[in-house]
């Protein structure tokens, strides 16, 4: 059920958003599987900084990256609002770490503007774009992207065979 305005239908999208330390930051819930409080990994050795190692979740073993540490964000504290977003993402389990999870927003095409352009020094490719929702500013990753980028490397893209 696709909500429709008065002129056309217009397609909606559903966001899980989340805090990474001063910004806000937001995913398609469609990737989201469940969210939980960040509990004890066990580290891999050789990984790295922002890989903070795996879980067992009901028998599968699922890597979790901290998104603060991957960000450059100055202080990484463990606190009770701490938590992991368990994301489905090409069919692999795979959990990431955050501040805080906020709401899930509807968000359609036009209210997402494209994000700007950076410099060489600055890789923006899984960024989906921009959207202001009151005075909050969301910045919305593309988890796909982001998870089989180079400099993550958690997966690979699914081949097309």
């Amino acid at each position: 059920m696709t909500p429709t305005s008065d002129h056309n239908s217009e397609r909606v999208n559903e966001f899980l958003t989340f805090t990474l330390g001063n910004e806000e930051y937001a995913i398609d819930i469609l990737r989201v599987q469940e969210i939980r409080g960040y509990d004890h990994v066990t580290t891999i050795a050789n990984s790295p900084p922002f890989i903070k190692g795996v879980i067992n979740l009901r028998g599968a073993i699922v890597p979790i990256a901290d998104l603060r540490i991957k960000f450059n964000l100055s202080t990484v504290t463990y606190d009770q609002f701490t938590v992991v977003i368990i994301l489905n993402v090409f069919n692999r389990i795979v959990g990431v770490v955050v501040d805080s999870v906020s709401d899930v927003l509807a968000l359609t095409d036009d209210e997402i503007k494209p994000p700007p352009e950076f410099g060489g020094g600055f890789n923006s490719e899984y960024l989906m774009g921009l959207a202001t929702v009151a005075e909050r500013m969301l910045i919305l990753v593309d988890i796909e992207k982001l998870m089989s980028s180079s400099e993550l490397a958690l997966m690979d893209t699914p081949s097309s065979e």
